[in-house]
């Protein structure tokens, strides 16, 4: 949110967005908390910039409108720009991030929050994906369209063999403990909807209610239990994804009720036999696909122990924050 505040560049990105929206390019701007995109207030809109060459914002605007209206998302006012700059204008929603109001709230209100997402989840995970939503490489590497829907991950973990300051013998047993989960996860498909990367960034909190879920640039058709492993990510290991200027106030503490009263409240979400095997392996894929994405390049980034090698070798050795869970959930 600073650094956006203080990049004028940054700031005229969301003025360009709102002329082109039809907007007043005028009226006063407040930059708003966000871990992956530029995003920008005004006091009747959201202007969100997306500065990878992705074009995530084009899918959210096609998926937007059809979303059910249990979910709250925002009317889309308009789309456009290029690729390394696109945009996105939506009517703002009342409320305020979920994760920010978190630390404040009290458990009956934390309660009824996940019994409220509980419902807007079992909703949106009954929702037909459009067809001409566009392909998007999802989190984690694993497709419903090839042989095995673990082929990409395993090309991806022999490429990672190669890689400095990775050891090995820790890619060999990811290898061998792909191999092993696979048949949990088949077959690996889904007609319906998940958001894909649920955090409570990604929600809207008035005090009461859940207003909205926001941010569906990873949104695609999968098994509605792939929606756990951002979530229990976000769950064990909330000062990762949230906004650097309350990061001091996120504890992993404040969300350690939030697996169970999950379960409690969408017990479908956790009813597969091999479910923690499936969680497993979902993880696996997200991790590798973080460290091919920036592998490390010198020893020193490995003594960060959520660093995507660490997490795959706790993984691996069964004491991630998967295997900390009660069974009971996962």
């Amino acid at each position: 949110m600073e650094q956006s505040r203080r990049n004028p560049m940054a700031m005229a990105r969301a003025r360009h967005a709102l002329t082109q929206a039809g907007l007043d390019p005028s009226v006063e701007l407040v930059a708003a908390s966000s871990v992956t995109n530029e995003v920008w207030l005004t006091p009747t809109h959201v202007v969100r910039v997306n500065r990878r060459p992705n074009q995530r914002l084009r899918r959210e605007a096609i998926l937007g409108p059809g979303l059910p209206a249990e979910i709250g998302y925002p009317l889309v006012v308009a789309y456009g720009g290029r690729l390394g700059a696109d945009w996105l204008v939506v009517r703002r929603v009342p409320g305020e991030v979920l994760s920010r109001c978190w630390p404040s709230m009290s458990v009956a209100q934390r309660r009824d929050a996940i019994r409220q997402l509980a419902a807007k989840l079992r909703r949106l995970h009954r929702t037909p994906g459009p067809a001409d939503l566009p392909r998007i490489d999802a989190p984690q590497m694993l497709r419903s369209d090839t042989l095995s829907p673990v082929m990409s991950l395993l090309v991806a973990l022999d490429q990672a063999r190669a890689l400095d300051h990775v050891d090995r013998g820790l890619i060999d047993d990811a290898e061998q403990m792909v191999f092993d989960l696979t048949p949990a996860i088949e077959p690996f498909d889904g007609d319906y909807l998940i958001h894909g990367d649920l955090t409570f960034e990604n929600i809207l909190w008035d005090g009461e209610r859940i207003t909205a879920i926001l941010d569906f640039e990873w949104a695609r058709t999968a098994p509605n239990d792939l929606e756990l492993d951002v979530l229990l990510r976000f769950c064990c290991f909330p000062q990762l994804h949230v906004a650097p200027d309350y990061r001091h106030e996120t504890h992993a503490r404040d969300y350690a009720d939030v697996p169970w009263w999950l379960a409690d409240d969408y017990p479908e979400l956790f009813s597969h036999p091999r479910q923690l095997d499936r969680l497993l392996l979902y993880s696996i894929a997200y991790d590798v696909r973080d460290l091919m994405s920036a592998p490390p390049r010198s020893a020193v980034e490995l003594d960060d122990p959520h660093h995507a090698v660490n997490r795959l070798r706790a993984t691996v050795q069964r004491r991630s924050h998967l295997d900390m869970l009660d069974t009971a959930v996962v």
